[in-house]
């Protein structure tokens, strides 16, 4: 598929009939938000559990890093499995090993037994957000599924507004366990909505029949094609600059620059509605403007936003010039994940759909997860090390997507 067929694609015959369109909205749009529901809604519990768990701030922020390597694990198992075997029985067992995962939390003893409960249940979450990208690409293709993408995010973007304001809320009458409980009743949620919500997108006649040999051979072939590889590593690094920031601000804000958790959970807040904004007016460009230039967009937002970071960290500016980096760096975010997984994913068969998805996830959430400990390396006296690493990842980004961009795309995989 060419370039131009990418930026212009269309919806494919099997699209859902116009009346389940907001079901599956709704219902795709949670299952992604597994992730930030995850991360944001801890984010600020993170300096009371350290205190709790009588632990330092990287052992905090391993319980993050645990969380998003998890993610990334169970995307490379949740992604091949339902191009065999369909989407939803995967997709069912993984929230409900969430949710028992998300309760065991609640009651760990110690950072490193936190740490290990939150791998899993990273790892069982994932099969909602690596499964709902191979739904909308059982169903679209190219513009069609950036748009959808898109609109995505008016209910994944929802998760990192209110996720961070509930956790600084329930602290008030909770200890930090409370929000694992939470989290838990949402894995039910999710599990309800899914078994009530979301038919069967891959029939066994369109199923991948080969085995992990064919499997292996998928991948293969999906890594060697530049363009595929190219926006995957676009995805991956522009995510790891936001996860420094997740793992970070708390710190941050709230330590160095003396924020409490509820005005942190608002900041927080106002930096995911522009995520939100931006995802919502890439949605009305696309098939207008250059799916590509949009991502460059999202690219140049974020690398600015670091920019600012940097300069604000180093010269003193305070939260006046910490503030407006961030928001730029969450902002940009909007533009990068909707255009650059409808690049990387356009023309591929629907049969390898998963595979395609896990394969963005890993990359997505291995890098984050490797970034996150960057943030603190330094103590938690200083944000230098969190706005040089944003900087430096945004910058490899919009490296790695300008050759993307001019990469001829490899033949669909066998």
């Amino acid at each position: 598929m060419t370039q131009a067929a990418a930026s212009a694609g269309s919806e494919l015959s099997a699209s859902p009939p116009a009346g389940r369109r907001p079901v599956l909205v709704l219902v795709l749009g949670a299952l992604t938000a597994v992730a930030p529901l995850s991360i944001d809604m801890y984010l600020p519990a993170l300096p009371r559990m350290s205190a709790d768990l009588s632990t330092g701030a990287v052992q905090a922020q391993l319980t993050l890093t645990a969380c998003v390597v998890g993610l990334a694990v169970g995307q490379a198992v949740a992604g091949p499995l339902s191009d065999r075997l369909g989407r939803r029985r995967p997709l069912l067992a993984g929230l409900a090993a969430y949710t028992v995962a998300s309760l065991l939390c609640v009651a760990a003893p110690s950072v490193e037994t936190l740490i290990a409960l939150r791998l899993v249940q990273g790892a069982a979450g994932a099969a909602g957000i690596v499964i709902a990208r191979a739904i909308v690409q059982d169903l679209y293709d190219g513009v069609a599924a950036a748009r959808f993408f898109s609109v995505l995010m008016l209910v994944n973007g929802l998760a990192p507004i209110l996720a961070p304001v509930l956790g600084g809320q329930l602290l008030r009458v909770v200890p930090w366990p409370g929000v694992f409980a939470v989290l838990a009743a949402i894995g039910v949620a999710l599990f309800l909505g899914s078994l009530l919500g979301l038919a069967e997108t891959l029939p066994p006649e369109r199923r991948e029949t080969g085995g992990p040999r064919a499997t292996a051979a998928v991948c293969g072939a999906l890594v060697r094609d530049r363009a595929f590889t190219g926006y995957g590593l676009a995805i991956g690094l522009s995510f790891a600059a936001m996860f420094t920031y997740i793992s970070g601000s708390p710190f941050v804000l709230q330590d160095i620059y003396g924020m409490s958790p509820q005005g942190f959970s608002v900041a927080f807040g106002v930096n995911s509605l522009g995520i939100v904004a931006a995802g919502q007016a890439g949605a009305l460009l696309a098939g207008r403007v250059a799916l590509t230039r949009l991502l460059a967009a999202g690219l140049a937002v974020v690398a600015a936003g670091g920019a600012v970071l940097v300069a604000a960290v180093l010269a003193g500016w305070g939260l006046g010039g910490v503030l407006p980096g961030l928001f730029l760096v969450a902002s940009g975010q909007g533009l990068i994940g909707p255009n650059a997984t409808a690049l990387a994913l356009a023309g591929r068969p629907p049969r390898v759909a998963g595979t395609a998805s896990a394969l963005l996830g890993v990359a997505q959430f291995a890098l984050g997860g490797a970034a996150a400990p960057l943030a603190g390396v330094a103590g938690p006296g200083t944000a230098v090390p969190m706005a040089v690493t944003i900087a430096a990842l945004a910058v490899l980004a919009a490296a790695v997507t300008a050759v993307a961009s001019r990469a001829p795309r490899g033949a669909s995989p066998p």
